[in-house]
């Protein structure tokens, strides 16, 4: 049973790649980036056994406690990235349920996180490799340790099934969970800061996450180098308590889980029309009403709302190390793109839904224009705030003309690019309800290719407002900086309207295309 799902994990693997060699291209390439980190890691714990044993085992055991807490939370708010071999795909079946425990166990190793986590757990015994007995040591330790990784994943899934079963934790989850994606500089910025007092209570920490299901197998390497044998027994053991302990929690949440398979939540409960009853009736106010129904509920649009209050502590950190504060003067510019960026890809996120379009016969105009005109009740009093607010605070008012017309510049034009992208091009994305961290098949390569080409253009129909900034700055006239706004607005005006109308003579012509397309990206 246990080698049957693991040939059936593999044979799911490899089918994946039969179906779009683009997959394949994704998986090398995050396999490659992946393995290059590993191989950096690794490289590090041999010099580690060039420096203190003490030092080396304060190192290696909060290294290995903050993998192995990254394994049992992730999981919880990035759900739906991998689903091949769901347990609740087995509910039917009557299977062994040792067997299947262990066959869902060692099926984590099988793909690029579990096979990296072996190899860099694995790898500490680099660090030890100057004695014998603590090499061994080091060897069954990261072993033990990458098996706990892989246990805890399961059981805090398992466990929490009917939590990250309810769409509202999905939907928040997945929303938090891109928050410290996006301050990650910030973040590691601090702590490299104060790494002088990290260090000063960093090993009381770890000696007690020696004694955790976290560390405890990292710790054992330690002791039979500090010539504490016993110390070292009793920690294996208690390790190996531990992991028999997640392991038996697992294995009877899991068997309760099939017994009693988690029904699909429905309500009834009625909230009035929504946006419904705010838009007017014509085929633009239903679209637009729709669109931002999405904004409001749908987690892979409501990101681009958490990047809002996020991104001006990002370039706040960023103009603090830099020390010139004027580089906030860029927030304004960069909310409007990435915000009308937001819609590029807004076709291939309505997946089926987009048939409602093909089916009604709405025109391509009355498409592009709903869209843009859901993300501009969102976008467009965001990007005039973070256009208008940084000028006032740090004092250059004067640049405040020029700010605003290249910021709405960035928003009206973007707006007309992005108009234009979604009805050329899809590809394959998370599906509604799924992770927004999912990468589909045959996503990767042609998804980057076009948000980078999309991303370029908004970026370079900024220039001529850019222009008239630079020579205000330069002159110190005024008379620039106003010219700047109207030359935006005028500019982004104009592209958005050839956008909407280009776009929505594509959406006319490309309607089967694009619903075959967002069928086959399912």
């Amino acid at each position: 049973m246990v080698a049957h799902l693991l040939r059936l994990k593999l044979l799911l693997l490899g089918n994946s790649f039969r179906r779009s060699p683009w997959q394949l291209v994704g998986v090398g390439i995050g396999a490659l980036y992946g393995l290059g980190l590993a191989v950096a890691l690794v490289a590090g714990t041999v010099y580690l056994a060039e420096v203190d044993p003490a030092l080396s085992n304060t190192i290696l055991v909060a290294a290995v406690s903050l993998i192995t807490l990254g394994w049992a939370i992730i999981p919880l708010v990035a759900f739906g990235v991998d689903l091949t071999l769901d347990p609740a795909r087995f509910t039917t079946f009557t299977l062994s349920r040792p067997r299947l425990a262990a066959g869902l166990l060692l099926s984590g190793l099988i793909g690029v996180p579990g096979a990296l986590t072996l190899l860099l757990l694995g790898g500490q015994f680099l660090a030890w490799r100057r004695d014998p007995a603590t090499l061994v040591a080091a060897v069954i330790g990261g072993v033990l340790g990458a098996v706990m990784c892989l246990a805890l994943a399961r059981l805090t899934t398992t466990s929490m099934t009917r939590l990250t079963g309810s769409r509202r934790f999905r939907d928040v989850a997945g929303i938090i969970a891109i928050v410290p994606l996006i301050l990650l500089g910030p973040i590691i910025g601090s702590a490299a800061e104060g790494i002088d007092s990290v260090l000063d209570w960093l090993p009381r920490v770890v000696t007690v996450l020696g004694f955790t299901p976290l560390g405890v197998f990292a710790a054992l390497p330690g002791d039979l180098a500090a010539g504490a044998w016993v110390l070292g027994a009793a920690r294996l053991v208690l390790g190996l308590a531990y992991l028999g302990a997640v392991l038996w929690a697992w294995e009877r949440g899991l068997h309760k889980s099939m017994e009693n398979p988690l029904a699909p939540r429905t309500s009834t409960k009625a909230v009035g029309m929504g946006a419904f009853g705010i838009f007017p009736a014509t085929p633009v106010g239903a679209v637009a009403a729709r669109s931002l129904t999405y904004w409001l509920k749908d987690p892979r649009y409501a990101a681009s709302i958490v990047i809002v209050p996020l991104m001006p502590v990002l370039i706040w950190f960023t103009a603090a190390n830099a020390g010139n504060p004027q580089i906030m003067l860029v927030l304004g510019p960069l909310l409007g793109i990435l915000m009308a960026f937001a819609i590029s890809a807004d076709v291939s996120y309505d997946s089926t839904a987009f048939s409602l379009h093909v089916l009604t016969g709405v025109r391509g105009v009355a498409d592009r224009a709903g869209r843009v005109l859901a993300c501009a009740v969102v976008a467009l009093p965001v990007t005039a705030l973070a256009a208008i607010l940084p000028p006032v605070f740090l004092g250059r008012t004067d640049l405040l003309p020029a700010i605003l017309g290249i910021s709405l510049c960035g928003l009206l034009a973007g707006l007309g690019v992005a108009s234009v992208a979604s009805a050329r091009f899809t590809y394959a994305v998370p599906l509604p309800g799924e992770s927004p961290f999912k990468t589909p098949p045959g996503a990767g390569a042609r998804m980057a290719i076009v948000q980078l080409a999309t991303f370029t253009l908004m970026s370079v129909l900024l220039l001529p407002a850019l222009g008239l900034l630079v020579a205000q700055l330069l002159t110190g006239d005024a008379l620039f900086g106003w010219l700047a706004l109207v030359v935006g607005v005028a500019e982004g005006a104009a592209l958005l309207v050839a956008g909407i109308r280009i776009g929505g003579r594509w959406l006319e012509a490309r309607m089967p295309e694009l619903m075959q397309a967002v069928m086959v990206n399912r």
